[in-house]
């Protein structure tokens, strides 16, 4: 009864669109710190039968939570409340996954997925100053802040001269580290595009959330100082998870 008690505030003044009062009550018990991040929601059953209403209103009520981050439903075993980080992220000239989220007391981890050597795509050519076809190194690698997915992508290296960077990056903290094992000191962004689309099934799934939520498309270069391109990224990010920020005039 108390597990019970934390997902009723006051039924009686619900409306006819039952799924509207559930879901509110739902992230209320979210927001207020009652129902905590990580912790799993009663069944579909269970919640109809303390909410007074049918399953399909629960269903639709979670599935809309879902869709907005704040649940995570998982085949077999359950719907959970998510932890929502919104991380605040600069795009300057030396833009660097660490720096933007170490000070605001996230751990970074990442791992690569997949590493192919393939012949480069006309944009990624383009980028990288290369003949289209010629051979580049693509991997690909999620990154985790607080043990929680918040983006994943490809990132495309000229294969001649950094043919073996997943190896290096598997050992190193950091893209950093590796580029330094290069001989390359520093190196600044020299373009950002960025765009929102829906998720594939296969970004979701990586990302750890809902399909019909959206995500953030980046694509970026990265140049030695003297305007060498090293490297071309590809990445997608939660929306519901990050805020990006320009600062152009960032030197340091």
């Amino acid at each position: 009864m108390r597990a019970e008690a934390r997902f009723i505030r006051t039924t009686k003044a619900m409306t006819r669109d039952r799924w509207r009062d559930i879901r509110a009550l739902i992230e209320q018990s979210i927001q207020d710190g009652t129902t905590k991040p990580g912790e799993k929601l009663p069944t579909e059953q269970e919640l109809a039968r303390i909410y007074g209403a049918g399953r399909h209103s629960v269903r639709r009520a979670v599935a809309d939570l879902a869709a907005s981050g704040h649940l995570s439903v998982e085949q077999g075993r359950g719907t959970f409340v998510l932890p929502r980080p919104m991380i605040e992220y600069t795009i300057s000239r030396r833009t660097r996954l660490r720096r933007n989220l170490v000070p605001q007391g996230m751990a970074i981890t990442g791992e690569i997925l997949s590493a192919d050597r393939i012949g480069a795509p006309a944009r990624v050519a383009k980028a990288l100053g290369l003949p289209e076809g010629a051979p580049v190194v693509a991997s690909v690698r999620r990154s985790l802040a607080d043990g929680l997915p918040v983006s994943c992508g490809t990132l495309y290296h000229d294969a001649t001269r950094f043919g073996d960077f997943p190896e290096r990056r598997r050992e190193a903290e950091s893209t950093t580290a590796v580029y330094q094992s290069y001989g390359i000191q520093d190196y600044l962004r020299g373009e950002t595009r960025i765009r929102a689309r829906p998720a594939t099934e296969e970004e979701a799934r990586l990302l750890h959330q809902h399909p019909d939520m959206p995500v953030l498309v980046v694509r970026a270069t990265d140049r030695t100082p003297d305007g060498t391109p090293i490297a071309h990224s590809e990445s997608v990010w939660s929306a519901a998870r990050v805020t990006f920020s320009m600062r152009a005039d960032e030197e340091d």
